[in-house]
């Protein structure tokens, strides 16, 4: 055929395909827009699942009678008017092609009214002919109805899924956007029933109940309030705690200046920061917000602005996984914020606390004797202190029952019996601790290793036969590039030719392991986020196999002393509310629910 331009309804409806994929896309465009004219109450309806209607009416700002008909052509925006504004973009919306795309595959009604208006103005548009503006009853705000989705491209149409499941998407998309705006009243009704109000929350207590309406009461229940701010960037919210992880990733929310964002760099960020507390195949739950410069991150990277690209992605991964890796580091007993905390019990990375430790050298898996610099065991040898195991408990120590005696509890208080050679009763000023005395101690075995491997340099074990890969000439430089980077790994690589590299040494660590692989992979990782985690998580994985099999293991008979000094090893090791598996290490029976096990008071 001819070179020839395209219809306008037929540019607009090749539009409409990247934007509107079914009915929870046209319910993101029209709350965006409804968020951006700084709506505080945004009324949402649909029928048959956004099918058959789709009713946005907002109290904001309003279109101007003179604009109306401008806001229905492509390209036509108030949100910039220059690369610089393109640059540093902080509505949701910005492109000017929601409305129009929309019109063009439904009959679309659009209602507006500014503050200072007599009357408000309504036009309609069908299959993308705009008719003309007619006076309209309306209070100040802007209403948008769009009927009959896709009634004139019927093979789009048909690849819509039953009314239920349409409007199952449309719920996740307004519960996924109306999360990110507290301020903002939000209700949604499908077929003139109301099933979700969200009202507007300023304090920290409406934040909460906000967000237990969309994510659930249980997830505010297992819920730590986190906030770090550093080099113009600032992340705040809320992060589950491991023992809440799900099976699939439905509880995950994740905010860049107020953008609802499914970026797989945050995701890999998130995950890597939880990678020592979770199961495998496990999923996190959370409610995050990235605050930052706009100019610092390009928002205009994908059609339907699900992801972004950052300037230094490298910076900002790193950032949003320190702050969760040290958030979930300060989960210890005693040393957590309460569930649901607000901002103002933020949690903090808090110190080791000093706590009687009974007898020297009672301290299971060495005590305080590893370190750098340091006698006594050395990494490996770190079980070997189990060897002076008691077969009979002991009476608890003079300092346990003079700080028992004194009110002075520590957070997981002192023991008082072992139950099957696995678990270790204590009791303390809530009531019964039950501790998995093998999951506890592998948690601080292995945290001492992991210290152990940081106080010095990696090893490498040179290849007794130099391995050569072919790979890519963008991976080959990338070697060339991060050579230095590698070798503190502990991987030794030359660059051989445009596309081949040579592979002379691996740490010693992971000396048995195909270090071809584990080269390939993180030269894709240095690709994708410009570093990677995959040698760190290599190292830790065989550390925790070390750690597992260096703990105490169950049918250990301890005496008292060793029982406490156990307890007060947890108390000052980081993530020692879990094992190296995820699994938790202890929990707390309170009094109350003793007394309630057993109708004491009634």
């Amino acid at each position: 055929m001819p070179i020839r331009r395209l219809p306008p309804q037929l540019i607009d409806q090749i539009a409409a395909g990247e934007v509107v994929e079914r009915p929870a896309s046209v319910v993101k465009e029209l709350l965006e827009n409804a968020f951006d004219a700084g709506a505080r109450r945004i009324d949402i309806e649909v029928e048959q699942g956004g099918c058959a209607l789709i009713r946005v009416r907002d109290d904001g700002a309003g279109i101007a009678a003179d604009e109306l008909a401008m806001a229905l052509d492509r390209h036509a925006t108030s949100k910039i008017g220059s690369l610089e504004d393109l640059e540093h973009v902080v509505s949701l919306g910005f492109r000017g092609e929601a409305l129009p795309s929309i019109a063009s595959v439904s009959r679309l009604s659009l209602t507006s009214r500014t503050a200072d208006a007599p009357t408000a103005l309504s036009i309609e548009v069908e299959g993308g002919a705009i008719g003309e503006s007619m006076p309209s009853a309306q209070p100040p705000g802007t209403c948008v109805e769009v009927r009959d989705l896709f009634y004139n491209t019927p093979a789009r149409r048909r690849f819509l899924r039953t009314d239920r499941t349409e409007f199952g998407h449309v719920d996740a998309m307004v519960r996924r956007i109306a999360l990110g705006r507290f301020e903002t009243a939000v209700t949604l009704a499908n077929n003139r029933r109301t099933v979700l109000s969200l009202p507007a929350g300023v304090s920290d207590d409406q934040r909460l109940r906000r967000i237990a309406a969309v994510c659930g009461d249980e997830f505010v229940g297992h819920s730590l309030y986190v906030e770090r701010e550093t080099d113009g960037m600032r992340l705040w919210g809320w992060i589950a705690q491991p023992t809440f992880s799900r099976a699939q990733a439905d509880l995950q929310y994740f905010y860049l200046n107020g953008r609802a964002l499914k970026d797989r760099l945050i995701s890999h960020a998130v995950r890597h920061g939880y990678r020592d507390v979770l199961y495998h195949g496990r999923q996190p739950a959370f409610v995050l917000f990235l605050d930052m410069d706009p100019a610092r991150v390009d928002v205009n990277a994908h059609p339907a602005k699900y992801e972004v690209r950052f300037r230094d992605g490298r910076r900002a991964h790193d950032f949003v996984f320190r702050s969760i890796e040290q958030a979930l580091a300060a989960m210890r007993p005693g040393a957590t914020a309460s569930p649901g905390a607000t901002p103002d019990q933020a949690l903090e990375s808090p110190g080791a606390r000093s706590y009687p430790l009974g007898q020297p050298g009672l301290s299971l898996g060495g005590g305080g004797s590893m370190g750098a610099g340091r006698g006594g065991a050395v990494p490996w040898q770190l079980g070997e202190a189990m060897a002076r195991l008691a077969a009979e408990p002991q009476a608890a120590p003079p300092a346990d029952q003079a700080q028992a005696q004194a009110g002075e509890l520590p957070p997981l208080g002192f023991a008082i019996a072992q139950l099957h050679g696995i678990y270790i009763l204590a009791q303390n000023a809530e009531g019964l601790v039950v501790v998995d005395m093998h999951a506890a101690h592998e948690r601080i075995t292995y945290e001492r290793l992991k210290q152990a491997r940081a106080a010095g340099a990696v090893q490498m074990q040179p290849l007794l036969v130099p391995e050569t890969l072919a790979v890519s000439s963008a991976q080959a430089e990338l070697a060339v590039e991060y050579a230095s980077e590698l070798q503190v790994m502990g991987l030794e690589v030359d660059r051989q030719g445009p596309e081949r590299v040579v592979l002379r040494a691996v740490p010693a660590m992971l000396g048995g392991c195909d270090g071809a692989a584990l080269l390939r992979d993180v030269l894709a990782d240095l690709a994708e986020l410009g570093h990677s985690g995959r040698m760190e998580a290599a190292q830790n994985e065989l550390l925790s196999t070390m750690a597992c099999h260096g703990s105490v293991r169950a049918n250990r008979q301890l005496s008292r002393e060793e029982m406490n000094a156990l307890l007060r090893d947890m108390e000052t090791t980081e993530r020692a509310d879990q094992c190296n598996h995820g699994r938790p290490t202890w929990t707390v029976i309170a009094l109350r629910q003793l007394d309630g096990l057993f109708m004491r008071g009634r």
